[in-house]
């Protein structure tokens, strides 16, 4: 394996370890404050989520991508909308 095949591979490996983390985050958040930030249920957070984990170590890179897009939204937008909710801060 090449260098930036070795390298891509740990970054998917990371971003996979991330969608884990995300799910169990998800999973631990109150339901409810998915349905006031105006997103998708609970589970199918916890679902994307998963998913996208799989798909970013099997080896197939423009399934990968898919999921690191999904990994990516949840914690640059879907995250951070959901713990304003929970402290507190109504935009």
């Amino acid at each position: 394996m090449r260098v930036p095949g070795l390298i891509q591979d740990v970054l998917f490996r990371l971003v996979a370890a991330a969608g884990i983390v995300g799910a169990v985050l998800a999973g631990t958040t109150r339901a409810d404050a998915f349905e006031a930030a105006n997103r998708q249920p609970k589970m199918v957070w916890v679902a994307i989520l998963a998913f996208s984990a799989l798909a970013l170590l099997i080896p197939l890179p423009f399934i990968a991508w898919f999921g690191a897009v999904a990994v990516g939204i949840y914690y640059f937008d879907v995250r951070p909308q959901i713990n304003d909710l929970l402290r507190g801060n109504y935009y």
